[in-house]
C-alpha cells in the first residue's frame, strides 16, 4: 500500500492520478474535507481516481501512534498534507500541521524502513537572492515557511541515521490541474486563467523588489513534473536529501500573460498596486538551484511554461 496524506489537494491528488497511470490501485488517502462551505470542494480532485481507503487526517494521525498500520504492507509515504495558507498567522495551529504531524509520520516510516518523501517549500528562502539549500539562504518571511525549515532542519539533523529514503522537496511555484479548491492560495497561473476567461483582463502587479510592472520572476513548476519527481524517490532506490523542486529557470508574470493569451485567445493586462498585506511576505524572485536534484539522480527534463499552461487551461 502507498499512503498520500493531502490526497485530495492539489499536488496530493496529481500523485494519486499519477500513481494509477502507473498501475498503483492500493492508495490510502488521508486528508480533511471539513470545509463544506467551499464551493470548490477539493474531493472532486479524486474525481476518476482509483485509491482503496481513505482517512481523515486526525483519525490517521491516532493510527499512527496505535500501531494500527504495522501489518498494512506500506511500501511509500508521499507526504503532502500541510497548511499550505502563507496569510495564516495561527503559529500553533501551523506548527502542529507543518511540524509535528511531519515528525510523527518521519518516525513512523524510520522505524519500519518505509521510503517518506514529503513537501517543503521555497517559502524557507523568503527574499533571499539564492536559492541553493544552504543554511545562509534560508530565511522565511511567515510562520508558514519557518514551519517547513524547522522540520526540515529536524530532518538534517536526524539524516546521517537514516536507513530507508527520506527526501524532502522545496517546491517552488505550483500550476496545473486541480487546484480551483485552493482559492486565494491558488497559483497566479490559476488566477490569471480566470481572471481572463471572466473578464478578458488579466491584472498583475506593478513594479516591486527592483522590478517593473509584471517583470517580477518566479520558477513556476508544472504540477505534473513534481509528482514524477515524488514518484522517482517514493519508489525507487534508498535516497535522502532535502532538495529544491522547480525548473531551475525563471519567467517573469509578463511571460505568464503572453502564454495565457496565446493558449486563450487577445486579452489586455492591467497593473495593479500589491496589496498591503502582502507587502512583507512577497517574493518578488524565485528560481531553484536543482543541483542536488539532479545529483540526488533524477534527470527529468521539465515541461516548459508554454507547454504546461496550455495543458493546464484545456484540462
Amino acid at each position: 500500500m502507498i499512503i498520500v496524506t493531502g490526497g485530495a489537494g492539489f499536488i496530493g491528488s496529481n500523485l494519486v492520478h499519477e500513481l494509477n497511470s502507473r498501475g498503483e490501485e492500493r492508495i490510502l488517502v488521508v486528508d480533511n474535507l471539513s470545509d463544506a462551505a467551499n464551493p470548490h470542494q477539493k474531493f472532486l480532485n479524486l474525481a476518476g481516481a482509483r485509491f482503496i481507503d481513505y482517512m481523515d487526517k486526525s483519525e490517521f494521525r491516532q493510527g499512527l501512534a496505535s500501531s494500527r498500520f504495522d501489518h498494512s504492507g506500506i511500501r511509500a509515504i508521499l507526504h503532502q498534507g500541510a497548511c499550505s495558507n502563507t496569510l495564516l498567522d495561527d503559529g500553533r495551529y501551523m506548527m502542529d500541521n507543518n511540524f509535528t504531524y511531519s515528525k510523527e509520520l518521519l518516525h513512523f516510516a524510520l522505524n519500519r524502513s518505509i521510503p517518506l518523501v514529503y513537501a517543503s517549500t521555497a517559502a524557507i528562502y523568503g527574499r533571499s537572492a539564492e536559492f541553493a539549500e544552504v543554511a545562509a539562504n534560508e530565511r522565511p518571511l511567515n510562520i508558514y515557511g519557518f514551519s517547513k525549515l524547522t522540520f526540515d532542519n529536524y530532518v538534517r539533523h536526524h539524516q546521517a541515521s537514516f536507513a530507508s529514503t527520506v527526501v524532502g522537496l522545496r517546491y517552488f511555484n505550483v500550476y496545473g490541474p486541480r487546484e480551483t479548491h485552493k482559492g486565494r492560495m491558488a497559483s497566479v497561473i490559476h488566477h490569471f486563467a480566470k481572471q481572463l476567461k471572466d473578464t478578458g483582463t488579466i491584472r498583475m502587479f506593478e513594479g516591486s523588489g527592483g522590478y517593473g510592472n509584471g517583470e517580477q520572476r518566479r520558477d513556476f513548476v508544472f504540477v505534473r513534473d513534481l509528482v514524477k519527481i515524488n514518484v522517482f524517490f517514493a519508489l525507487g532506490d534508498f535516497r535522502t536529501g532535502i532538495v529544491n523542486a522547480g525548473t531551475g529557470k525563471s519567467r517573469s508574470f509578463n511571460d505568464v500573460a503572453r502564454a495565457l493569451i496565446q493558449a486563450h485567445g487577445t486579452a489586455r493586462v492591467e497593473y495593479i498596486p500589491l496589496p498591503t498585506d502582502l507587502d512583507a511576505r512577497y517574493q518578488h524572485f524565485t528560481e531553484a538551484d536543482i543541483a542536488r536534484l539532479r545529483a540526488l539522480g533524477y534527470t527529468a527534463p521539465f515541461t516548459e511554461l508554454e507547454a504546461g499552461i496550455k495543458e493546464t487551461v484545456s484540462a
